[in-house]
Parts: structure tokens; sequence; C-alpha cells
């Protein structure tokens, strides 16, 4: 059988994945085994139902062997639901979490943050450690992987419900979070109540952090070019930006020239490569640039959920409103 070709392209941008999600999963290690685990943090998602387990059995079992049996039977699922590619890099995901999660532990077991800061430390190490975790996990679903677990979840409602992956999270990182109070020994009642506020300090921050990240780089914007040389800007960005292009007619007031407007939208982080493009294009371009507030279509966000089936008649008269 003759090798397929694969395009120069997409082989970069799936390196690029790969290396970014990678990137997100020694992020994410480092913030549990560094700053969350030396203070008995609880903070939700599959890693927090491991940190549970690692803590009431002390230390015996540890946090990355939990987290990777779970992992195998939402693999399953998640086979179902989302298909082999998104899984390809969940497995991937799963296995380098384990691992980094596995050095880690050692790696910081003796220097950590509790060494740093001390017992008195530990609302400072759940804000950094949290801020830390949240940018792991937005690391892996901006390249389109997961980190497994509670991320799982997440993608399957985000898939067919316009829910954000930090809301989608919210919820079951709530009772995992909550549970830490009843399963978790502690002779202090103070102490276990504590752990659990600073479990929801630590979700909220993981949250909106893992919320921004994503958002931000999901903004788009609408941009108009004018240009004697449309034509050429028009065809980078189609073939380059794979963006389409709609040129608009346009009559110069004072000039009363003809000429053609370029528009066309963009994701946010396009829009420094499109403008350096238009610089050796037409260095004299004029260009207007707004946010859109939200785009959806071929290429952009998906309308999500189901819509009732409206018929309408094309005959059918319509009356004007009374004032």
């Amino acid at each position: 059988m003759a090798k397929r070709f694969i395009p120069r392209p997409t082989m970069m941008s799936e390196v690029k994945n790969y290396s970014m999600i990678t990137l997100g999963l020694l992020i994410y290690a480092f913030a549990w085994n560094f700053f969350m685990s030396p203070f008995e943090l609880v903070a939700g998602g599959i890693t927090g139902v491991g940190a549970i387990v690692q803590y009431s059995t002390d230390g015996a079992i540890p946090m990355q062997y939990t987290y990777f049996a779970i992992n195998v039977v939402l693999l399953i699922i998640a086979i179902w639901q989302l298909g082999l590619k998104f899984c390809i890099k969940t497995i991937y995901a799963i296995i380098i979490m384990t691992l980094f999660l596995e050095l880690s532990q050692h790696l910081f077991e003796t220097y950590n943050a509790l060494k740093i800061l001390g017992p008195e430390g530990r609302l400072e190490a759940s804000i950094v450690g949290s801020i830390f975790t949240g940018m792991g996990i937005a690391f892996c679903f901006l390249s389109n992987g997961s980190t497994g677990g509670v991320d799982i979840i997440a993608a399957i409602v985000n898939k067919y419900k316009d829910v954000s992956f930090g809301r989608a999270m919210l919820y079951v990182d709530i009772c995992i979070i909550t549970s830490s109070f009843f399963i978790i020994p502690s002779d202090n009642l103070d102490m276990s109540l504590k752990g659990v506020f600073y479990g929801y300090i630590c979700l909220v921050i993981i949250n909106v952090t893992l919320d921004y990240m994503i958002n931000s780089n999901r903004q788009t914007v609408q941009v108009f070019i004018f240009s004697k040389k449309y034509d050429e800007i028009a065809y980078y960005i189609t073939r380059y930006l794979k963006r389409g292009v709609t040129l608009l007619d346009s009559v110069g007031y004072y000039s009363g020239k003809e000429g053609k407007v370029v528009m066309t939208l963009a994701r946010a982080n396009q829009s420094n490569q499109l403008f350096m493009a238009i610089k050796q294009i037409d260095p004299n371009a004029l260009i207007s640039q707004s946010k859109a507030m939200a785009v959806y279509g071929n290429g952009f966000d998906k309308i999500k959920g189901k819509a009732k089936s409206i018929n309408i008649e094309k005959d059918e008269p319509v009356e004007p409103e009374k004032n």
C-alpha cells in the first residue's frame, strides 16, 4: 500500500497541537504537586478525586493511579460521543499526565510551596496553584485536546449545549469538593470546613482562568480594508488565513472614484498576521477593525441546542403593527 501524502501545514499544525497539550499537562502537574498536594487542597476534577483518595489513605494510593483508572472508563464514553480523533489526543494526554504526576510528585516531595510559604501560606498556594491549573487545562482545550476526566464531560456538554467549558465543569467539581468533607478523615471540624472553603476558592479561580483564556482566544473581529490592491489582499485572506471575503462596492465622496472594500471576519489572534500581510501588499491601505460580539456559522462558533421547527407560508400576508 502506497504511503499517503500528509500536507506540511497539517503535519506542523498537529506537532504544534501536541506540543501545546504537553506544555499544558506539564503546567497542570506542576500546579498540583507543587501548590495543591502539600496543603491537601481539593480543586475538583478527576485529579481532585485522586487527591481525596490519596489524602484519605495517607498516600497509600497516589492520585495518579486513581486518575488513570477513572479515565479508562471515561475514554469509552469519549470515543462514543466525541469521535476517535478527539480520543487519540485524550489517550495521549492521560498517559502523559499520569507520568507527569508521578515524576513531579517525587520531584517536589521535599521542596514545594509548603516549604517556601509555610503552613500559613495555604491561601496564596491555592490562588497561584489554581491559576496554573486553569492555564494548563486551557492550553489543552485550545489545542483540540483534553486532560481527561471531567474535561471529557465538559467537552460533551459543550458539543450539544451553548454552555462554556468552565460552567460545564463547575457542577461536577462542586460535588467532588463537597464530598471531601465527608471522606477525608479529620478530628477538627473547623479544618475540614476550611478545606472545603479553600476548594471552592480554587474551583472559582480555575474556571475564571479557563474561561478567560478560551474566550479571549475565540474573540472575533470584523475588518474593513480600503485598498487599490483589494484583489491581492482578498486572495491572501482566502488562501492563507482560510477566511471568507466579501467585496463591497464603494465610491469616494470627494474624488468620485469607484473602488472595492474588502470585508472579512477573523479570529483576533489572526489580526497581526493579516496586518503584516497588508503592510507588504499595500502600505497605503486604510484598515478599520472592530470587535464582533458573536459570529456563528462556517469556520466560527456553532449554534447549539435544538430549535423548534418554524413553518412560514410564502403567500401568507403580513399585517403591519398597529401603533
